[in-house]
């Protein structure tokens, strides 16, 4: 087991935890028009700055108390978030449906082999010196292939950078689940599978109810119309009789 020295998780704690801070002001704009690139720029130059304050004075000095360092893969889906940002894109692909659900399964059942409920050891083994190294190989893998084949690019480079920040630095914590999933992280997947379920849900209400947009008169005027001309029609033939 290789833990990271502790002056470089200092830093990776500053940047990382800015960069997640500009992320979150990102998403809560709300401005008519996407946010300029000169306005991306200056929100992640602010957080950089504000969390390279020393010691307590910076807001990384309690969010490590509270979560220690974000995980690299959190830092990679943030910075996605940020091109985009950057580009002028509202909708984010950073959180697709795919990875959430096996961010969700994985921190379940981390957090369950945590407080006791599994006791299978599952945290413990990505310290180890022949699973974690062999799963994290098999993950690079995956992801230059989907990164070659186009598919889930931006996603498939965050998994990356994480994957080859904890090969390289062994950061953040010298455990290969700790690169890859944190609070934060499992919290965002967690919300945009409720998200996503819940927009398929009114998906399916909106398809199954009638069209609010259909005119009632037009939709029982031609039903209306045959019925009209028989009764025109037998009249005639009963005024042309007498």
């Amino acid at each position: 087991m290789t833990l990271p020295d502790l002056a470089s998780q200092i830093v990776y704690g500053r940047i990382g935890w800015a960069i997640v801070a500009a992320t979150v002001v990102c998403a809560l704009w709300r401005g008519a028009a996407p946010l300029s690139r000169a306005a991306v720029a200056a929100i992640l130059g602010g957080a950089l700055a504000l969390m390279a304050l020393p010691g307590n004075l910076s807001p990384a000095w309690y969010l490590g108390l509270a979560f220690q360092y974000p995980s690299g893969l959190l830092v990679g889906c943030c910075l996605v978030r940020l091109t985009e940002r950057w580009n002028g894109a509202r909708r984010s692909a950073a959180m697709p449906p795919s990875l959430a659900g096996v961010l969700a399964v994985a921190g379940t059942l981390l957090y369950l082999d945590a407080v006791g409920f599994l006791t299978s050891g599952y945290y413990y083994a990505g310290f180890g010196g022949v699973l974690a190294p062999v799963v994290a190989v098999i993950i690079a893998c995956a992801c230059a292939l989907a990164i070659v084949r186009n598919h889930g690019r931006g996603t498939a480079a965050a998994v990356l950078g994480a994957v080859v920040l904890f090969s390289v630095l062994r950061l953040p914590s010298g455990n290969l689940w700790d690169a890859l999933l944190d609070p934060l992280l499992f919290g965002w997947a967690i919300a945009a599978l409720l998200v996503g379920a819940l927009r398929r849900r009114r998906r399916r209400v909106t398809d199954r109810s009638p069209s609010s947009h259909s005119d009632p008169d037009s939709a029982s005027g031609p039903a209306l119309q045959p019925i009209a001309a028989e009764h025109f029609t037998s009249l005639k033939e009963q005024v042309g009789g007498q």
